[in-house]
């Protein structure tokens, strides 16, 4: 087993060299033990397989008996068992020994597609400082899958780095949650959200909310201004109180420009902790 794309792993590397790992290149983990009869059938299949694809994916195999944390954390009831990570998730898993035929399909299924290649090039590009190479290989991507997240992703971040909201907003829209890009892209959405509403007048806005307490139009204008000009915590109240006075004000907008903000600070933000709670309290009264 001199192969480096067939590893031993443990307790004390497994984050490392699977989960870690997983983010550039697919693993996959075989939870085995050297008195089980079926596990000394499957692990040969699976190291075969691993030296045809020569690096395509790595094999790791666990021993349960000296990584009892890892079977339990992992929830390895029977052996062997077998767990594949793609971008430090768990994507696929079986139980017991499987034929050859099955194993193909389940390796072929986690490697790589063409658009996958094309997107991850993309990235290699972008990271190089080469926006037109780049958006290449997004494009190239997106035309084998349209819905393809890190092509999606990459080309929205293109967009937005040249200042096209509106075009980043369409690519990152269609990014479904549940996928690796969907945390940034959610983030970056609202981002672009929040930065279009930085034209207007905030002297005017305030005369406006002054003269008319009730103009919920303006306190969320108002409160959309403040939260373009990172002026965050005035803009979380503006657009609370908007609420309070008009809770569906056209279409949530208030609602909505709060969310975006708590997407943009982050769950753990004490701004993030005191507003969610008070949002909660004044739609549900």
């Amino acid at each position: 087993m001199s192969a480096a794309w067939i590893v031993d792993v443990g307790d004390a590397d497994f984050e490392r060299e699977v989960v870690e790992r997983s983010r550039t290149t697919p693993v996959v983990v075989d939870f085995w033990a050297p008195w089980c009869g079926p596990c000394r059938v499957l692990g040969p299949l699976l190291e075969r397989l691993a030296d045809q694809h020569r690096g395509a994916f790595v094999l790791a195999r666990v021993d349960v008996d000296r990584n009892p944390a890892l079977a339990q954390a992992f929830q390895v009831r029977s052996i062997p068992a077998v767990k594949a990570f793609r971008d430090a998730a768990l994507v696929a898993e079986f139980e017991g020994a499987q034929p050859e035929s099955v194993l193909r399909r389940f390796v072929e299924a986690l490697l790589p597609s063409d658009a996958d290649r094309a997107a991850q090039a993309g990235e290699a590009a972008a990271a190089a400082g080469d926006p037109t190479r780049a958006e290449e290989r997004f494009r190239a991507a997106l035309a084998l899958d349209p819905r393809h997240p890190g092509a999606s992703l990459g080309l929205g971040r293109l967009h937005a780095a040249r200042g096209e909201a509106e075009q980043a907003l369409e690519c990152l829209d269609g990014i479904g949650p549940g996928t690796p890009a969907s945390a940034e892209a959610a983030r970056l959405a609202a981002s672009l959200r929040t930065g279009q509403a930085g034209g207007g007048d905030e002297g005017e806005l305030r005369r406006r909310v002054e003269a008319d307490p009730g103009d919920a139009a303006a306190r969320v204008e108002l409160g959309r201004l403040l939260a373009a000009r990172g002026q965050h915590e005035a803009a979380l109240e503006a657009l609370l109180e908007a609420i309070r006075r008009d809770p569906h004000h056209a279409d949530d907008a208030a609602r909505r420009a709060m969310l975006d903000l708590f997407e943009i600070l982050g769950p753990e933000h004490p701004l993030t902790q005191r507003y969610r709670p008070a949002l909660a309290r004044v739609l549900f009264r």
